[in-house]
């Protein structure tokens, strides 16, 4: 784990215990003040409606058994009612100065995409589940990256976010690239290509379905809520790897397990975490969480 010009790198498998502040500090002040927020219009409905969504998950995941769809009902139902407000956050009302908006991502290279920092907010963090929540600011990116064995419950605050996300095809089809410069690509299928608006319901993904490999971009600036069960571990096989996608034409053979639409498949190429993702830590400035 490293830093540069006052921002945190996040370096996976660990990504959400350990941040190491640089000593210059050079922190956007018109990014989200984590210590000042309160709700722009009216307090939370419930000072509890966090800690019931808390409560749900301490009792009942665990770090060995996969949630039952009853019991992901019962967490995303919760997940619901939550609003900013009830997680200590205020919706930033001013313009980004460096965000270029979503329309025009190909006239940037990826770090002026990623020039402001995405504040990361810690609510716990257990053998069992991480509950955190990310904070991105206009045009912002969390690249394409897996949950290996993980269910993940995501709940968009406020702003829009595009999620792209796939899966991989089953049985594996691995390739060989001639470039030397390249590793080997494996076949993924598109199973997300949104834009969530809040306020919208909880979504989903799983092991091995509903989006587990996907990346993030930030259409206006929002606020994700999160749930990871079980946490990021590599010891336990639960590394985040990174991906780079390529069309299916760029690697396309006879007998290809297509099932649909070419342009819903990709080939996917494992790399390092990016040198250009940026995040800072937050301080959560909700209501009191009893662990």
């Amino acid at each position: 784990m490293s830093s540069s010009r006052g921002y945190f790198h996040l370096h996976l498998p660990n990504p959400f215990t350990t941040f190491k502040n640089n000593n210059n500090k050079m922190f956007f002040q018109r990014l989200f003040s984590m210590a000042n927020f309160t709700s722009s219009s009216s307090s939370p409905k419930s000072s509890s409606s966090i800690q019931t969504v808390y409560d749900t998950c301490k009792n009942n995941l665990t770090p060995s058994i996969a949630p039952s769809t009853k019991l992901i009902h019962d967490i995303t139902s919760k997940l619901d009612t939550i609003g900013p407000a009830d997680v200590g956050l205020k919706e930033e009302q001013l313009k980004d100065d460096r965000g270029h908006g979503f329309s025009m991502p190909n006239i940037l290279n990826r770090v002026d995409r990623w020039a402001q920092p995405i504040t990361y907010v810690g609510l716990n963090e257990s053998e069992s589940f991480t509950m955190c929540m990310f904070c991105f600011p206009t045009s912002s990116v969390i690249p394409l990256h897996d949950h290996p064995k993980m269910t993940v419950l995501s709940k968009v605050l406020y702003g829009s976010l595009h999620v792209k996300a796939y899966d991989w095809v089953e049985p594996p089809c691995i390739k060989d690239s001639n470039d030397v410069a390249r590793g080997p690509v494996r076949l993924a299928k598109l199973a997300v290509d949104k834009v969530l608006s809040a306020p919208c319901p909880t979504s989903v993904l799983y092991p091995e379905t509903g989006g587990n490999i996907h990346c993030f971009t930030a259409v206006t600036s929002c606020a994700v809520l999160d749930i990871l069960t079980p946490p990021y571990e590599e010891s336990a096989g639960r590394r985040c790897t990174y991906y780079r996608d390529y069309p299916h034409s760029s690697f396309r053979s006879e007998g290809d397990p297509i099932g649909g639409k070419e342009d819903e498949y990709v080939w996917l190429e494992e790399i390092q975490m990016p040198d250009d993702l940026y995040m800072r830590q937050g301080m959560y400035a909700g209501p009191p969480i009893q662990i």
